[in-house]
């Protein structure tokens, strides 16, 4: 005589996983009361919770932010790796394409600031033959991105970096004749110079050896040939002024106030390259 056999699962009425309901599991969620097998099962101060309970506790806790609201980051400072990785590979094209094609293209010069305005920005990425200039830039933006962008956050540090790069050129463009070719990261490099002067100044910290450096390198554009400093006067106004807006914007609308500010200073810049461009001579505009 055959009898049937009992249907393979778990124990009628037994508490089962709700993420795995094969599972019988007799130990609950200290949060929800649900029961939780061991693969689901986190650890609590007192307990365990329940994966699904730990991801929205997660998900509902304000994100960590840095003194100046930026995200808090891990790691090492990526929007600075970046523009180092930029500038070098923009440098060895620079070798071994021929003929200068990428000089000739990414330069800027303000005679082309009409025709070709994204030069402005890309010039801060290309540099000398002279390895000296590209050694030099780069180590005071590995220094210098080290101590402001965890500080900033990625999102405005790249914001300040880029639009001293652009003021920069504009430095150029009021300030040096229309024919004047110039590439460098110096314009942004100074803009961080800025920017770590008014953070030192906002968190009362000892302004001299920053002012002693920005005095040497400023008097080194007067006394070396081929630097711009033009492009070294601008990039350190507009990262100045960019910071001011970051590191003194009150709590309440931070975030308003810092974008909104640095969006006021690349209106500064525009508004001067087109006041600027209005006295070109006739043959130079479109």
């Amino acid at each position: 005589m055959s009898l049937p056999h009992p249907a393979a699962g778990p124990t009628a009425g037994a508490p089962v996983c709700p993420r795995h309901p094969d599972r019988v599991s007799y130990v609950s969620c200290q949060r929800c009361g649900r029961p939780t097998c061991p693969e689901c099962q986190r650890s609590a101060a007192v307990g365990v919770q329940c994966v699904d309970c730990v991801k929205e506790t997660a998900s509902s806790m304000p994100a960590r932010r840095t003194i100046f609201g930026g995200a808090v980051r891990t790691g090492r400072p990526v929007v600075t790796l970046t523009m180092m990785a930029v500038c070098v590979a923009a440098y060895v094209l620079d070798l071994v394409v021929p003929n200068g094609f990428i000089f000739q293209t990414f330069a800027y010069a303000p005679f082309l600031t009409e025709s070709e305005p994204w030069r402005m920005v890309t010039s801060a990425f290309l540099h000398s033959t002279n390895i000296m200039h590209i050694a030099f830039n780069m180590y005071a933006l590995w220094i210098l991105g080290h101590a402001l962008e965890p500080a900033f956050g990625r999102a405005r540090f790249l914001a300040v970096y880029l639009i001293s790069a652009l003021a920069g050129s504009v430095g150029v463009l009021l300030l040096s004749p229309i024919d004047t070719a110039v590439v460098g990261a110096s314009g942004a490099i100074f803009g961080l110079f800025g920017a770590l002067f008014v953070v030192q100044k906002q968190r009362g910290g000892d302004l001299r050896q920053i002012v002693v450096l920005l005095l040497i390198n400023a008097a080194l554009g007067f006394f070396i040939p081929n630097i711009a400093w033009q492009a070294h006067l601008g990039g350190l106004i507009a990262g100045a002024l960019c910071t001011v807006a970051i590191a003194y914007a009150p709590a309440r609308n931070r975030v308003l106030v810092q974008w909104g500010g640095m969006a006021v200073v690349v209106l500064l810049m525009l508004g001067l390259t087109l006041y600027k461009l209005s006295s070109f001579p006739a043959f130079t505009l479109s």
